[in-house]
């Protein structure tokens, strides 16, 4: 039996009352990066209750193997922050479909990435797609990491973040996180004598200036200084001043990490940084198969394809450095709502989404007979 015969054979239907259930369970579970178990277990249960072999590996990944004519993952992680999770009735505007009113859900994650994560869930088992849904993608990456060194390379990835359901987003910048950490001996503060606040605050607008777009518009195509975290001050000894930097580098194409640590270095006058490991940018061809497929999908429900480029980083790009497979991004949401304090989805764009996603995934899977 072929692998498109397994697949066939294990497909079930997934009512649409099932596929929200699963939607609003996965919100209402909180996921925060590094406690992503019961949300993980959650999803476990819907795979097992629709007949799909399932697990949870060694750092808490879901894995539902199936046809790798397509891959389906998203994170089941979220970023910290409580928003009350419920059903609302909303304008219209909140949704393509026709009507008065429609359903939105709130709550953290409905956007980033549960949203994307669920659809994704129903549609591999509505299809038989092989299906992961990954631990850690606002921090490390450490799910997306494991699965690439666990896993054969599938024939393509969808990678679920939101891009709205009538879009596919095919690049991603890089990313590059450094800590700059300098300490000088105290002076009195009357001097003129830089202390070591100054000299990271110094360090920080140089490095900003030189990575300065010339085109404030075009952010994609320019390098991101963003720092997170700061803390200095004078040491408990009281004999010298410190101050260190956690700074987040977004690395666009044709830039390399290098590059960045180099002109970050130049304009060191006292300090050191310290760099953790890079993701290199991506950015796919949309005359792949899979971006074809996704464009025939939108437009057979009655939608408008959109080609994005996202200005951060997720675990597509790590993908697409892994393997010789088309990667693309997909999945219902507003991302502008990312990390906010409304997040939120309207659920007839959910639904949407998993309508468009069935649709791909049957393409591939036809296409790897």
């Amino acid at each position: 039996m072929s692998a498109s015969d397994a697949a066939t054979k294990s497909a079930v239907d997934v009512t649409s009352a099932a596929a929200r259930d699963l939607l609003v369970d996965l919100v209402d579970t909180p996921s925060v990066s590094g406690d992503e178990r019961a949300c993980a277990e959650r999803l476990v249960d819907f795979f097992e209750s629709h007949g799909r072999e399932v697990w949870l590996d060694d750092v808490g990944n879901v894995r539902a193997p199936g046809d790798d004519g397509v891959l389906l993952t998203s994170h089941v992680d979220t970023v910290p922050g409580e928003i009350p999770v419920r059903v609302e009735e909303a304008d219209v505007s909140e949704t393509d479909y026709d009507g008065d009113t429609a359903e939105v859900l709130w709550g953290r994650g409905s956007v980033d990435a549960k949203g994307p994560l669920a659809a994704m869930a129903v549609a591999a088992v509505e299809t038989g797609a092989s299906f992961a849904g990954v631990v850690g993608e606002e921090t490390t990456s450490r799910g997306a990491h494991f699965l690439v060194e666990d896993r054969a390379e599938p024939d393509a990835v969808v990678n679920g973040e939101p891009s709205g359901w009538d879009a596919l987003a095919l690049g991603y910048r890089g990313y590059l996180a450094g800590t700059y950490a300098v300490d000088v001996d105290s002076v009195h503060s009357s001097r003129p004598d830089p202390n070591a606040v100054e000299l990271a605050t110094a360090w920080l607008a140089d490095v900003k200036a030189a990575f300065a777009a010339p085109d404030e518009g075009a952010v994609f195509e320019s390098v991101t200084v963003k720092p997170v975290s700061f803390d200095g001050g004078l040491t408990e000894d009281g004999f010298a001043t410190t101050a260190t930097v956690d700074v987040q580098f977004r690395i666009p194409p044709g830039t390399t990490a290098g590059e960045i640590r180099a002109t970050a270095e130049e304009h060191l006058d006292a300090g050191s940084i310290s760099w953790g490991d890079p993701l290199p940018p991506t950015l796919s061809s949309p005359r792949t198969d899979l971006a074809r497929a996704f464009r025939v999908a939108i437009r057979a429900e009655d939608g408008d394809p959109g080609l994005l480029r996202k200005t951060g980083t997720s675990d597509a790009n790590l993908y697409a450095d892994a393997w010789d497979c088309p990667v693309a991004t997909y999945g219902p949401g507003d991302s502008a709502l990312d990390h906010a304090p409304d997040e939120r989805l309207a659920l007839s764009e959910y639904d949407r989404a998993i309508a468009v996603l069935e649709r791909v995934a049957t393409t591939c899977l036809e296409d790897d007979e």
